[in-house]
């Protein structure tokens, strides 16, 4: 079932589920207690949910779905040049996983508990989820835009470095979203060796 066409009680369900899981592990929570919390009966919570892996699945298919709209939507208002498309994603994975961080923690620490055939779907869908980046990079390098002689590398430190984000930042902290973003999109334009001297724009 797809979690952007859930109703109310659903989307209560694994609100409530996240948060057991963020505090207890998937090992640790209890439907008992998901169920409890929801102020829902057992039976109720056994309706939409038959056990705690679609529970999982439910979770981790919303955290992928806010994690592509958020990213969707910075790459709608960036113009079409590769330095501009990489930033606009740099962008929305420090949003994801500043703004959505229970869903970020969860969507790198739980993915090992899904079952295999659920497993395989997921990652199928997880590493689609890159591929705005990918071209982006792809696009810079062979048009001259970025000198790395190392892609793939360069991208996959990207990925690395903003999903980190969600272990230490802190919306009581210092750092701004916005102040975040800025720093990041720096460091990946270095790293992939951009050749130009301002950073990517958007659509006015």
């Amino acid at each position: 079932m797809s979690t952007a066409t859930i109703g109310a009680r659903q989307r209560e369900l694994v609100d409530v589920a996240r948060r057991e899981f963020v505090d207890r592990g998937y090992g640790g929570a209890s439907i008992r207690a998901i169920a409890q919390h929801a102020d829902v009966s057992l039976s109720a919570l056994y309706y939409y949910y038959a056990s705690k892996q679609d529970l999982l699945r439910a979770i981790l298919d919303d955290g992928l779905a806010t994690f592509v709209d958020v990213c969707t939507a910075e790459l709608d208002r960036a113009t079409d040049e590769p330095d501009a498309r990489l930033c606009a994603v740099v962008t929305g994975l420090v949003r994801f996983r500043t703004l959505h961080q229970q869903q970020s923690r969860l969507v790198q620490t739980e993915v090992r508990n899904l079952e295999p055939a659920h497993l395989a779907d997921y990652q199928q869908r997880q590493h689609a989820s890159i591929d705005p980046l990918r071209t982006a990079v792809a696009d810079g390098v062979r048009t001259g835009v970025f000198r790395t002689p190392y892609p793939d590398d360069a991208r996959r430190a990207i990925v690395a470095m903003c999903n980190s984000i969600a272990y230490w930042y802190s919306p009581e902290g210092p750092d701004t979203v916005d102040d975040i973003a800025e720093r990041y999109r720096y460091l990946a334009l270095s790293l992939v060796g951009y050749t130009g001297t301002t950073q990517g724009g958007t659509r006015a």
